[in-house]
Formats: structure tokens, sequence, C-alpha cells
């Protein structure tokens, strides 16, 4: 048998691996040799806005916009550390954290059988919770994170909604592990 994987072990237990014959590969050889910390998965920053109460003629998917993609921990932190904080975004605004390939849009093949999963926060507290959602997600701490697409920051009025979309609404057991780990790690009461 070939192993495809390109290791570092620390003291016998295995810390990152990278299958040689990914896309990826290259890319994540390249950032460790540069000192960089790559991250399971590469993702994209997108932002709709619309005016408040307006009914819009530009379509949904016209209204997207890209704002940064990263797949280090330091393109992260660069990217986060300049997003305005929740508390100051306009009404409404949706931002939205997704795996690369996959666009904000239920139309998206990642995305059409898929679901979500949905919180709402007073806006006094959702920049935290959206913070501590984010870092599961980019750290890959989610149960079932190869079904996870992305999550969602939706500034609202009254509140705020976060949520989480998923690849297979289907698979329960999936969608159920998904719930659970989003209130453990945001340290909701179930």
């Amino acid at each position: 048998m070939v192993d495809n994987h390109q290791s570092i072990i620390n003291n016998k237990t295995q810390v990152f691996a990278v299958d040689q014959n990914s896309d990826d590969y290259e890319h994540h050889s390249r950032d460790l040799k540069a000192g960089l910390h790559p991250l399971k998965h590469k993702f994209v920053f997108w932002h709709t806005r619309r005016a408040p109460g307006a009914r819009t003629q530009t379509p949904y998917q016209e209204s997207i916009k890209q704002l940064a993609d990263f797949s280090t921990v330091e393109g992260f932190w660069v990217c986060y550390c300049h997003f305005t904080p929740p508390s100051s975004l306009p009404s409404p605004t949706d931002l939205h954290l997704l795996k690369a390939g996959i666009r904000p849009s239920w139309e998206d093949s990642a995305n059409c059988n898929g679901g979500k999963w949905i919180i709402r926060f007073k806006k006094a507290v959702s920049g935290r919770f959206w913070e501590d959602l984010v870092l599961a997600l980019v750290g890959d701490q989610l149960d079932y994170g190869e079904d996870v697409c992305g999550a969602v920051l939706s500034v609202r009025f009254n509140e705020d909604i976060v949520s989480v979309w998923n690849k297979n609404a289907s698979d329960h057991q999936a969608v159920m592990a998904l719930r659970d780990a989003i209130t453990r790690h945001l340290k909701l009461s179930p």
C-alpha cells in the first residue's frame, strides 16, 4: 500500500496530513514552507446588503459580493480583523462564511439538498456568538464538518440571526449531530 499523505508527526501523534494526490497538496506545502498554518478547507467571506424596507429590482445573485478568501490561519485573521463588528453593521446585512466553491445561494449545488440551523440573538450578544461559530467552523471543530457548507450572520433591526448551512438535510444523524455541536460550541442550553 502506498501512503499518499504528507504528515507532520509530533511525539508519534499525527497533527497534520495532506493527501499528496489532492489539488491542495502543492498549496499546503508552499504554505508550510512559508511558515503559514494551512486550514483543512479554503473559505470565502461574502456580503449581501439591501436598503431597509426597499423592494429592489436587483436579483439576489447580483447582490452577492465576495469580500475575501483565505486558506491559512494567518489569512483568516488578516480578513477577520478588518471586518466591522456585527453591532456596527447596518440592517439588513448578511455576512456569509462558506467553504470555497460554495456560493451563498440555495440554488448552489452544495446547498440545494441541504438545510440550516437558525439561532436568534439579541443584538448585544450576537457578535460573540458569531465569532465563536466562525472559529469553530474555520478550525473544523463541528461534528460532521464535511457536511457543513458554512455560516451566515444576518443583521436585522431588532435581532441578529446566526445560521449554519449543511449539505444534506435528509441525513438525520448528521443534522442532529450538527445541532448538538453548535449547541456545545456556543454553550447554549439545549
